[in-house]
């Protein structure tokens, strides 16, 4: 088996990996960061991200786990002291695939017919760069709402943890394929109006937005933040593609939100 190491850089995640390597190593495993089938990430969720879009193109033959030597992260189920209890469980055991879903991203253009895709493993927002987010919601190909305010965010069921959760977001279990579309400061008043609610879309549902007005937009994919010019549309919906957990042991998903967010 062919494994990578990833770290967030600190002194304490690189010190791990130079262990977890030669470790893995002496069992005779192959260490390749071009064709990994496991990625062990050391660091934090951010670490994690990183790692996922380094090998986005190799989704189907690379499995990640983590390690977080910070605080307890949502992808990351080993700590540090737990280091050779992983190098032998990755070394002689079978592991449990899991897969989460992703969101796929499509930004068109007006000019030139060109468009860009993206795969999210947490989220993207989408925001003016001039003023007020002026955006045509639409779900699947029917219009729903003229939404105004400070942005918007989609999030993946497994990023539903984070920015989503703190912009009023529900918290959705991975194992449902689905996306959500959550508000960021919308305007609504007698003239303006909004659902005002984080909506909740199936795998086979499209959210598509296109702007009022043409501005730029600052576009974030995950930790990625770009800007983008004379958009014409910005279309949401769940990825074909899965992102893969190596699982040695069981990881709960409500554990973890629970040990998050309401654990002292």
């Amino acid at each position: 088996m062919k494994f990578a190491i990833t770290s967030k850089g600190d002194a304490k995640s690189n010190t791990l990996m130079h262990k977890m390597r030669t470790y893995l190593q002496d069992f005779n495993l192959e260490y390749d960061e071009d064709q990994p089938d496991i990625v062990v990430s050391i660091g934090g969720d951010g670490t994690l991200l990183y790692a996922f879009h380094r090998y986005k193109n190799r989704l189907d033959r690379t499995a990640f786990v983590g390690v977080h030597t910070g605080h307890l992260g949502f992808y990351a189920d080993w700590t540090p002291d737990e280091m050779e209890k992983l190098v032998i469980a990755l070394a002689k055991t079978p592991f449990q695939v899991v897969e989460y879903p992703l969101l796929e991203v499509i930004i068109r253009y007006r000019h030139g017919g060109r468009e860009s895709r993206f795969l999210a493993l947490n989220e993207s927002t989408i925001k003016s760069v001039e003023g007020t987010l002026v955006m045509d919601v639409e779900i699947r190909g029917q219009h729903f709402e003229t939404f105004r305010g400070d942005g918007l965010c989609v999030s993946t069921p497994s990023g539903s943890t984070a920015y989503n959760k703190a912009l009023g977001g529900a918290i959705v279990h991975p194992a449902i394929d689905a996306i959500q579309l959550a508000e960021m400061a919308s305007i609504n008043n007698r003239v303006f109006r909004t659902v005002g609610s984080p909506l909740l879309l199936p795998a086979h549902h499209t959210c598509m937005l296109k702007p009022v007005n043409n501005v730029n937009f600052q576009i974030t994919i995950d930790h990625l933040s770009l800007l983008h010019e004379d958009v014409k549309s910005i279309q949401f919906r769940v990825a074909d593609e899965k992102i893969r957990f190596a699982r040695f042991r069981p990881f709960p998903f409500w554990k973890r939100v629970h040990d998050s967010f309401i654990a002292n």
